[in-house]
């Protein structure tokens, strides 16, 4: 995104890690605005953005590789301050002249490193000399010479060359990933490169972001008509706040109910952005249309699809009957495009679509606005909070935009989905009266497509098992599940088996992310 000059910028060079929009998220909790582009485009993104400082990311591939990815030649040339992360350690060294060793002796997972120098401005007031600190490695190759003018600064058993550093010029290189939860001082290590080497101040804030996006909105829009998809998420209600406070009634938002919603969330949507806001908005009633076209499709991804087309196919039904829009407005955030194709066209790998990415504008002869395109979810609700929008959307739990249908593997049926809404709402309802709602990420209800077994009064019952998933998290990239006490959950089971007809087993979900996905498809 163009930001006013007023900002410093940080440049991060993406070499395909499936974690390299952590380093963004940890540099911007120092309140520094920071961009990723795929090595492919980054001789040209250094050029245009002129960044204060460079970071290069991990990736799967070997420097030895034929066609290896590097950096461009200008970032070490330039000046700037550069800090080269797992695979941007062996890039860097590879490319100033020291050596890399391949394939010998890979290390994935927790690792000691032991601080063999500590008079590096990287490790000011985080790490000691002759202590070790907990790191998460993830390589298979290792730097066994640094190019000259480095020195070690730290060692682990599997790479002796842990941490580099050229105080002179500012380069700095570790093996181990700082980005992650798993290094516990890495985000520390990060600010000190951040803030003490490369000088920044930190005046990069959701108030700043607000203005600059209601700048740039106008800007895009003029005097033009938007249209918004409003789901009734988090991203969805801030994307309409912030197009309605930058460019008025020249905003209609569509609601496409398409009955795979929560209980009595279309209401609420409805009560919040019509009554409230007094933001026009065109509530279209599509269930039958979606379920029909759901019906006995049991593959995740085909489900996905379908919901897709349907959402562009009634979104251009409206936008005709409306007339005269030139623009499509969506609350797309970070991590949904990294996963889908990754941000900037780089090369990380696609773990699943999201039915809100690509396909509509095309279709509609539209412009597409994406006011939150570089947001990571908690920036989102910061932004909220700071537009003013009640608690009870801004708190909300992430919920992905096929809705309900993902959370019936196999074929979807209204009767399933009545089940689970039941079954989901009374979940939520004690997760709040535990307290407990802010502190897990997410959590939700799935109806499972078998049938156990069950005794209910005197009679066998033959009937459906619902499954409970909460999981904590900082951004969706990384979970693990919450550890509910057993009598929260036989208490939660219980309340779910009486009340909800159609259930008599109640299982919990106790898989992190990875190996597992938050949503169970």
């Amino acid at each position: 995104m163009a930001q006013t000059p007023q900002h410093d910028k940080l440049l991060i060079i993406d070499f395909g890690s499936q974690v390299t929009q952590l380093i963004a998220r940890r540099v911007r909790e120092d309140g520094v605005y920071s961009e990723i582009v795929p090595f492919q485009k980054a001789e040209d993104a250094f050029k245009a953005m002129q960044p204060k400082a460079v970071i290069l990311s991990g990736g799967p591939a070997s420097v030895h590789e034929q066609g290896a990815p590097l950096a461009p030649p200008a970032i070490y040339d330039a000046g700037v301050p550069v800090l080269g992360i797992c695979y941007g350690e062996q890039a860097m060294a590879q490319q100033l002249g020291g050596k890399v060793e391949g394939g010998h002796h890979r290390e994935f997972g927790r690792a000691e490193v032991t601080v063999t120098d500590d008079t590096t401005p990287l490790f000011d007031g985080v790490w000691e000399k002759g202590k070790s600190y907990p790191v998460w490695m993830s390589h298979g190759d290792r730097v066994t010479v640094p190019p000259e003018g480095f020195r070690t600064v730290a060692t682990s058993p599997n790479a002796p060359i842990a941490v580099i550093a050229d105080d002179k010029r500012k380069f700095y290189a570790t093996q181990f990933h700082l980005e992650v939860v798993h290094t516990p001082q890495g985000a520390a290590l990060l600010r000190n490169f951040v803030r003490k080497i490369a000088g920044f101040t930190g005046d990069w804030t959701m108030r700043a972001f607000k203005e600059e996006a209601i700048e740039k909105i106008r800007a895009q829009v003029g005097k033009g008509r938007v249209i918004c998809g409003l789901s009734g998420g988090v991203d969805s209600s801030v994307a309409a706040v912030l197009l309605h406070e930058a460019i008025g009634d020249q905003l209609t938002c569509v609601f496409v109910d398409h009955g795979l919603l929560r209980l009595n969330e279309a209401e609420t949507v409805v009560q919040l952005f019509r009554d409230h806001y007094n933001i026009p908005l065109v509530h279209v009633q599509a269930e039958d249309l979606f379920l029909k076209e759901l019906a006995g499709v049991d593959d995740p991804e085909k489900k996905r699809k379908i919901i897709g087309k349907l959402f562009i196919d009634v979104f251009e039904q409206e936008a005709r009957k409306i007339g005269g829009a030139d623009f499509l407005a969506q609350g797309t955030l970070y991590p949904d495009v990294i996963e889908s194709v990754s941000f900037t066209g780089g090369p990380s790998v696609t773990i699943k679509s999201h039915h809100n990415v690509g396909g509509l504008p095309e279709r509609m002869n539209m412009k597409l606005v994406e006011p939150l395109r570089e947001l990571f979810k908690d920036e989102v609700r910061e932004l909220g909070r700071e537009l003013g929008l009640p608690e009870v959307f801004v708190g909300r739990h992430p919920f992905p935009g096929p809705g309900l249908a993902i959370r019936c593997p196999g074929a979807v049926s209204k009767p399933q989905l009545d089940i689970l809404r039941q079954a989901d709402a009374i979940y939520i309802d004690e997760i709040r009266k535990a307290g407990l709602y802010d502190t897990i990420w997410q959590a939700f209800a799935v109806i499972l497509p078998v049938k156990t077994v069950g005794v209910m009064g005197d009679g066998r019952t033959y009937e459906h098992v619902l499954g409970l998933r909460a999981v904590t998290s900082t951004d969706g990239m990384t979970a693990d599940f919450y550890p509910f006490d057993m009598k929260f959950l036989g208490h939660v089971a219980t309340r779910i088996i009486n009340e909800v007809k159609g259930v008599n087993r109640v299982v919990y979900d106790v898989t992190s992310k990875p190996p597992g996905t938050i949503e169970w498809e």
